[in-house]
This record gives C-alpha cells, sequence and structure tokens, in this order.
C-alpha cells in the first residue's frame, strides 16, 4: 500500500485522480482536520503546483505578500542606513576638506604674506599646478609620453620638439611681459584662460589630429609664460623679514600640493577618457584664472616714470640678452648643470636598463622608482630652501652642485641600484634648490623693466641644458661606467665655469662694499642687502 498521498480517497491503491497532485509545500492535513480532503473537493487555485493558471491559492499569495513585505523592509532599511553613512562620509570628507583649506591656508599666510599679497600667489600657483599635474596625466599617453623603447633617432627628434616652444618664449614672450608689466595680473590670468581654452580644444584632438601636438606646445608655452610673469611679481609682495628664496621655496611647496591634489582628481576620470581629464583641467584652470585676477594690486608693476623714458619697440633688441651681474650668471651656470643631469638620468638610464636590468626589476619599474625617488628629492629640495632661505642663494647651489659631482663619481666608481638610487635624489634636490637660488637672485638683482625678459632667457637656457643631456646620453655607447664618468666631467666642467665667472665679476666689480650688487643671503628683497654670497 502506498502513501496516503497515492491513496485514492475511496482508500484503494490505484492512480491519481486529474485533481490530485502532490504538493511537498503543503502541509499534510492532520485527522480530525475539517479541511482534510478539500482538495479532492474543490480545484486548488492559481498558483498551486499542477493546477490550473487561472484559479486561486490564498495561502501561497499570502505568504508570497509577506516576503515582500519583508522585502520592502530590508530594501527601506538598508536605504536609510545607506543614506546616513553617506551622510556622515560627506560630512567627514568636508570636515577633512575644510580642515585642510585651513591648514594650506595659514602655511601660505603666515610672517605678514597675507597682507602682502604674497598668500594669493601662492593660492593661485596652487591651483595652476593642480591644472598642470591634471593636462599631464590627459596626455601623459600622447604628446607627453617619455619615449622608452623608442629608436634613439626618435628620441632625437623628441628632444628637439621639447625645445621648440622655448625659441618664442626668450625673444618675443619675456619682452612682452615687461612692456606690460603693470597689468601683470592679467598677464598671469590671461596666460592661465590660454591654457583653459587650450585644454578644451585638446578634448577634441585625441583622434590623431595634426593640430594635437601645435596645441600641446602652445599650452607648454602659456605654462612658461605664467612662470616668468608669477616669478618677476613676487618681489613685489615680499613681505618684511621674508627672503626670496623662502618665499619662492613656500610657492613651491604649494605647487606640489596642488600636483598631489590635481592628479587625485585626475586620476579617477581619466579612466572614463583623456577627453574628461581635459575638460577638468579646463574646470580647474578657469578657477585659477578667477583667483589670479583677484590679486592684489601690488602684483602689478607701477606705471613707468619719465625717469625711465620711451618703453623699448617689441620688435628691437628682441636677440639682445639682458645684462645679468655675474652672481646670477654664475648660478645660472650652476642650475644648466643640474639640467644636464637630470636630462641624462632620465634618458640614458631610459635606454641602460633595456639592456641591463638593476636588482632584478623590470626595465620600466627600475626607471619608475628612479624617477619617482628624483621626485621625492625635487619635494626634500622645496622644503630645505623653506628652511635654509636665510643663507646665501650662491653658496646654497653650489654646495649642491659638488654634493651632485661626489654622486655621479660614485655611480661610475660602483654602478649598482643603491647608487642610482642616491644620485637620482640628489638630482632631485640639486634642480629644486638651485632654481630656487637662482629666482632670488634674478628677482633681486636684474632690473624690474627687464625681469621678465631675463626670467625667459634663464628658462630657454635651462631646457637646452635638459636637452643637451639628454643629447649626450643617446650618442654614448651604453656602459655605465663610461656614462656616469661623463656626466661627472661635465659637472665638474660647471664647477670650474661658475668659479670663473664669479671671480671674472668680481674681479671687473668697480662699486664700493655695501653699494646694489652685493651677494643677499637668501635675496632679502629688493631693497634690503645683508651679506655675501
Amino acid at each position: 500500500m502506498g502513501s496516503r498521498w497515492e491513496q485514492q480517497p475511496g482508500g484503494s491503491d490505484g492512480p491519481l485522480p486529474p485533481s490530485w497532485s502532490f504538493d511537498p509545500y503543503t502541509p499534510s492535513p492532520s485527522p480530525g482536520d475539517p479541511h482534510a480532503g478539500r482538495s479532492a473537493e474543490h480545484p486548488p487555485g492559481p498558483g498551486a503546483r499542477g493546477s490550473d493558471p487561472d484559479s486561486s491559492a490564498p495561502g501561497t499569495v499570502g505568504r508570497a505578500r509577506g516576503a515582500a513585505r519583508t522585502v520592502g523592509r530590508g530594501a527601506a532599511a538598508t536605504g536609510r542606513a545607506t543614506a546616513k553613512a553617506s551622510v556622515a562620509g560627506a560630512r567627514l570628507v568636508g570636515r577633512g576638506t575644510k580642515a585642510g583649506t585651513a591648514r594650506f591656508r595659514a602655511f601660505a599666510g603666515k610672517d605678514g604674506a597675507r597682507n602682502s599679497g604674497l598668500a594669493g600667489l601662492t593660492e593661485v600657483h596652487a591651483v595652476a599646478a593642480a591644472g598642470d599635474a591634471a593636462l599631464t596625466i590627459a596626455l601623459a599617453s600622447t604628446v607627453l609620453a617619455l619615449p622608452v623603447g623608442q629608436a634613439r633617432g626618435q628620441v632625437a627628434i623628441f628632444l628637439a620638439t621639447t625645445m621648440a616652444p622655448f625659441v618664442l618664449l626668450g625673444p618675443f614672450v619675456g619682452p612682452l611681459l615687461d612692456r606690460f608689466r603693470h597689468g601683470r595680473r592679467w598677464a598671469i590670468g590671461g596666460s592661465l584662460a590660454v591654457r583653459a581654452f587650450l585644454s578644451w580644444g585638446l578634448a577634441g584632438l585625441l583622434d590623431g589630429s595634426a593640430w594635437l601636438l601645435p596645441v600641446a606646445l602652445l599650452c607648454l608655452v602659456a605654462t612658461r609664460a605664467y612662470a616668468v610673469a608669477r616669478s618677476a611679481g613676487m618681489p613685489l609682495v615680499l613681505p618684511p623679514g621674508v627672503t626670496l628664496v623662502t618665499a619662492n621655496a613656500r610657492t613651491s611647496i604649494a605647487g606640489i600640493i596642488g600636483m598631489v591634489l590635481g592628479s587625485a582628481l585626475a586620476a579617477p576620470v581619466s579612466r572614463v577618457g583623456p577627453e574628461w581629464t581635459l575638460r577638468l583641467t579646463f574646470a580647474i584652470y578657469a578657477v585659477a584664472t578667477v583667483l589670479a585676477v583677484r590679486l592684489p594690486a601690488a602684483v602689478d608693476s607701477p606705471p613707468p616714470g619719465p625717469e625711465e623714458g620711451a618703453p623699448e619697440p617689441l620688435l628691437t633688441g628682441w636677440r639682445r640678452r639682458p645684462e645679468m651681474p655675474g652672481r646670477v650668471r654664475a648660478t645660472l651656470a650652476v642650475t644648466s648643470g643640474s639640467r644636464v643631469l637630470a636630462g641624462f638620468l632620465t634618458l640614458f638610464l631610459a635606454f641602460l636598463l633595456q639592456e641591463q636590468p638593476l636588482a632584478g626589476l623590470s626595465p620600466l619599474a627600475a626607471l619608475g622608482l628612479v624617477v619617482g625617488v628624483a621626485g621625492l628629492g625635487n619635494g626634500v629640495g622645496s622644503f630645505a630652501g623653506n628652511r635654509w632661505g636665510d643663507l646665501a642663494p650662491g653658496r646654497i647651489a653650489g654646495s649642491m652642485l659638488l654634493v651632485a659631482t661626489a654622486a655621479a663619481v660614485a655611480t661610475a666608481v660602483h654602478y649598482a641600484l643603491a647608487t642610482v638610487l642616491v644620485l637620482a635624489f640628489i638630482s632631485g634636490a640639486f634642480g629644486q634648490l638651485s632654481r630656487l637660488c637662482l629666482d632670488a637672485l634674478i628677482q633681486h638683482e636684474v632690473a624690474g623693466p627687464v625681469q621678465a625678459r631675463a626670467f625667459a632667457w634663464t628658462e630657454t637656457q635651462l631646457q637646452l641644458g635638459w636637452v643637451v643631456g639628454g643629447a649626450v646620453s643617446i650618442v654614448l655607447p651604453l656602459v655605465p661606467e663610461l656614462g656616469f664618468a661623463v656626466v661627472s666631467g661635465a659637472l665638474a666642467a660647471v664647477v670650474a665655469a661658475s668659479v670663473v665667472i664669479r671671480r671674472r665679476s668680481l674681479a671687473a666689480a668697480e662699486a664700493p662694499a655695501g653699494a646694489p650688487g652685493t651677494d643677499v643671503p637668501g635675496a632679502a628683497g629688493p631693497t634690503r642687502h645683508t651679506g655675501p654670497g
């Protein structure tokens, strides 16, 4: 005899009637249940297993409604919890952003910098650096890509391309900025607005347009023009008691902070597409433009007086470099040496690590490590300049040149990962510190009417130093001892050249002690002279 589910209502075994079906989800009827056998008398409703879909089962519908209510309550609770967590997270981020902004503004405005206008210039530079970082990320795989693994002829073309914008900078951009130095705020804001416009335009040129490279190079020209205008305005907003080296170092630190924030914003956007990163760049530059035109009027030079005479026509004397004192020329030679070292390290190691990997690292990983350590040295150089700002700029730059030369010699004698990383770190710090010192000396010792021109020619010569270092790296055989011996010799030649320039300038000096032109610890400002360099 089968189970009760297989038994006919009459009690005999046999096939089940069509209206009787087995549902394991339906509880067994208990003895005395008034509803026992109801399935045999009444057909099941819709939803019952094996039933007519037009019929109905109230128990199943009730359970479904209960489950739906439970799921709804769970979803509502989850939504409320998610909303509370989002609000709490937003509040936490907001508090952190507010606290970070307050600390940055306090850093930028200390020592009277808020009242003098230096704080505003520092904040503009932080936002501009954020835009530069976003632009670099957007173009990292196209025109700004480092030529790793390419033929040496292609690298030579890359070097020539990076030099092209500077052909315009010294002869044309510098004199133009000097001519309109009484509207420097608009020059700074205009260079930022041009970059914003070009960034938006670049977003539509990433499909292989022939205009991509020219527009990117125009961005580079605008970037250098901004740097020239900002550096020329620095002495005018210098608060009492702060040296030019310290002021330049603070601005550089603000730039590092801006680059970090800009990279943090651009990196996730770049996953969507580089064109959206460029649109983000446009927005950042637009903010910087507004901040620039709102700078205090102290950033502008006073209008030229009658004692200066008529301004020099833009198209006459454009090939003539401005006269610079001996200490400026000596420090320019030292800073050019730092650029030669940086260009050599970047490209020579890019080729060398392909042939001779270091410490089992892949070539790309090793090169990335070297570049990262050099960037760390650059940041340390900025903080060191902020601390050592009271020292003589010439002495700081000369000391770093000697340290870099010793590190290059050590790398030539013992080529290993440790010595290469030490040299990269020193190279980054050397380049940053020497540049801070050079800017301070130009700001202090070069006359205001030609100061922008001096900065423009300086930018051109420093870029030429980087190109020369890179060119040396692509003509040498890939022998590490030979390569680093050559760059060590080049740095030693820079040491000798800077000493000769300084001695000749001292011998030719006819001004009495204390007259304008004596060296200034930290280049304290355009009116203070506080010691030898």
